[in-house]
């Protein structure tokens, strides 16, 4: 069992639902709510994640990407505490699992209304899935073309903040583009840093990352760029939105942030980026929950006018 969720990787777990609670938020600051939307959002991107992760360790376990000159921790295909048979049976049945859970998403969204609002996100679930997949399994996987930072950005920034945040409402908030920018691009951020600490590796292997196409300095700065601005668009949406003073409570979280910066500036040796990632992934939840709270405090404020 400890094998099993050493591959579910765990410490990424908390960074996948970031998005679930800011666009679950948005839609109670608007007083719209379902629980049923909430809680099966929330077992289908942990599904999601999970998927990724022992599609990862597989797809990198069986072409010999992880292997002796990996610098972060082992993984479990590498090591030979799980076998390539068995991680593709763990993947059909966690991909099966999560496509029940995204039916029972849509269903408890829609129920026998919005028929091609259902069928458009079942085909949305089923390209999740297969992205989730793909990564680095099959015979060409994006992830080993550089566009792992796109699929990032797109499933676990857009989708997951505002796809949510319409199955509660029925609507588009074009506004919430910016806080779901925020969290995509910090989830890009630790794939970033889980590129920059296995660069060497990587490129051994044939796995062409961002990271391995730019090059470390470069990536540092792409680094900086991508976390910046993802700090200006949560500020630009709470300035866009009228946010009073203490709804800034979100910014908090950029201070473990700014930290985070000055400490992949100083890093000299690959080691160095791993501790980074959970720090950053800790960090963006930590945001999504303030992010949260601050939409709370926006309703309290509209019943307190009214």
């Amino acid at each position: 069992m400890k094998h099993w969720i050493q591959a579910a990787r765990l410490r990424t777990l908390p960074l996948s639902l970031s998005g679930i609670l800011v666009g679950s938020f948005y839609a109670v600051s608007q007083s719209i709510f379902n629980w049923y939307v909430f809680f099966f959002a929330i077992l289908t991107t942990l599904g999601l994640q999970i998927l990724s992760n022992f599609a990862n360790d597989y797809g990198d376990g069986i072409k010999g990407t992880d292997n002796d000159n990996r610098v972060g921790p082992s993984r479990t295909v590498q090591k030979g505490v799980i076998s390539p048979k068995a991680m593709k049976n763990a993947m059909f049945l966690t991909a099966v699992i999560t496509f029940v859970l995204a039916v029972l998403l849509i269903y408890y969204s829609f129920k026998d209304q919005y028929l091609y609002y259902s069928l458009l996100f079942l085909a949305l679930g089923i390209v999740a899935i297969a992205s989730a997949i793909r990564y680095t399994v099959g015979n060409n996987p994006y992830g080993y073309q550089g566009f792992g930072d796109v699929f990032v950005y797109i499933f676990f920034g857009l989708v997951s903040t505002l796809g949510v945040y319409f199955l509660i409402t029925k609507r588009i908030d074009w506004l919430i583009l910016l806080p779901a920018t925020t969290i995509g691009l910090f989830s890009v951020g630790v794939l970033n840093l889980n590129n920059m600490r296995d660069i060497a590796s990587d490129k051994l292997a044939g796995k062409n990352t961002l990271v391995v196409k730019i090059g470390l300095n470069n990536a540092k700065k792409y680094h900086f760029a991508i976390i910046f601005v993802a700090m200006f668009a949560s500020v630009l949406f709470a300035w866009l939105k009228d946010f009073n003073f203490d709804q800034y409570l979100f910014v908090l979280a950029y201070i473990p942030i700014l930290r985070h910066l000055t400490r992949v500036k100083q890093v000299q040796v690959a080691q160095q980026f791993d501790p980074e990632l959970k720090k950053l992934a800790l960090s963006t939840f930590f945001y999504a929950i303030l992010m949260a709270l601050s939409m709370i405090f926006f309703l309290s404020d509209i019943i307190m006018r009214s």
